[in-house]
């Protein structure tokens, strides 16, 4: 591989490593919606806090290793 096409697949790489991240986004987004629902039938106020602390603790984790993923991946491409 030359080292053009080796920058093309990092770009790509970091291009799905963000779409990953989007997603995961998304999914916290409509978790926290569900849980303002819950709150407004009735669940207590401080649940639905700890749940969405629990949805953030989550998120930031698979976010971690998506970038930890990429960083490792990177690596393997730029290396000959």
């Amino acid at each position: 591989l030359t080292e053009d096409r080796r920058k093309d697949l990092v770009k790509q790489s970091r291009a799905e490593c963000e779409h990953g991240k989007v997603g995961i986004r998304a999914a916290r987004k409509d978790t926290n919606n569900d849980l303002k629902k819950l709150q407004k039938e009735g669940a207590s106020e401080d649940a639905v806090k700890g749940a969405e602390d629990e949805v953030q603790k989550i998120t930031d984790a698979y976010i971690k290793k998506i970038e930890d993923v990429l960083k490792a991946k990177e690596n393997e491409i730029m290396s000959i």
